[in-house]
């Protein structure tokens, strides 16, 4: 049983029931509960083109995904409580967060479609939702801790997203948010995979605050390997004139066995994560909403 009630979905006038593998509504079963769609940001496609190259062993997602679950573990109330993944995918974080926190209640969402499906398959006991997050479907104050990695650049209108997760949240509830750093870096790779922008941390901090958020904690990941990373972009930016699809497989595929990559961020992991970083390859926040 889900601790809120969800609306019908499009076409249907009875309330969806998880059961604990599926969604029942009516006499029928859904392993993925379906209700919007929007590819303007994503698609199945580029899921399987990134995940392709990055597998689920890239180091900065793992450094991602790690701290994530420190500031879930810092941040949030764990034992009964409610937590979602907004733009799970095939779900790397989902996987550690029922494993870590046995006794929360954890949902996977995300706009796309085939990767929701295949993670049902593995994963049969998280419920899985699809939406756009800009017709959000789910009750307000019903999440006590919700989490967005590298998911906010994909909307285009921001503003409204962070509006939306707002109100999911319960009073005192989390948000976990990480995105893309540096607006002026934003190059081929950004546009292959339908980025809108990247990010400083002060529009970002800025963002949140007008929507109602109170800031927890602020920092960067992948601070030591920013110079390097941001001379990248800015050849990027001047060579590749061309945008070709492959931008995203030959960049990701060179540092996914980085030694260098790997031993820079778990040194940061390990001797810098409770620093407020000044500048990294991501800016990465949690925000309260207020009691």
């Amino acid at each position: 049983m889900l601790p809120f009630t969800l609306p019908p979905p499009l076409g249907c006038s009875v309330p969806p029931k998880w059961d604990g593998k599926n969604f029942v509504i009516g006499d029928k079963c859904a392993p993925v509960l379906e209700y919007s769609e929007n590819f303007a940001g994503w698609s199945d496609d580029l899921t399987a083109l990134h995940e392709e190259a990055a597998r689920d062993n890239h180091p900065i997602d793992l450094a991602s995904r790690n701290d994530a679950v420190r500031q879930v573990e810092k941040f949030g109330r764990t034992v009964g409580s409610v937590i979602m993944e907004i733009g799970c995918s095939s779900g790397f974080l989902i996987r550690d967060l029922v494993k870590i926190f046995p006794e929360a209640v954890v949902l996977g969402a995300d706009v796309v479609k085939e990767p929701l499906y295949q993670l049902a398959k593995s994963l049969p006991s998280v419920p899985l939702i699809r939406f756009d997050l800009l017709k959000c479907p789910l009750p307000d104050q019903s999440i006590d801790v919700l989490i967005m990695l590298n998911v906010l650049e994909h909307i285009e209108n921001d503003g409204m997203a962070l509006n939306k997760v707002f109100k999911l949240l319960k009073p005192g509830g989390v948000l976990i948010i990480e995105v893309p750093s540096g607006p002026s870096l934003y190059d081929a790779y950004d546009e292959e995979l339908h980025h809108f922008r990247r990010y400083s941390a002060v529009e970002l901090r800025q963002k949140l605050i007008k929507s109602g958020f109170h800031i927890c904690r602020e920092s960067h990941l992948g601070f030591l390997l920013y110079p390097a990373f941001a001379v990248v972009k800015l050849l990027n930016k001047t060579l590749l004139q061309n945008k070709n699809k492959a931008v995203v497989r030959n960049q990701v595929r060179k540092t996914s066995n980085s030694n260098i990559m790997l031993w820079a961020l778990e040194f940061e992991t390990k001797y810098l994560n409770r620093l407020r970083l000044p500048f990294g390859i991501r800016v990465l926040m949690s925000a309260q909403r207020p009691v």
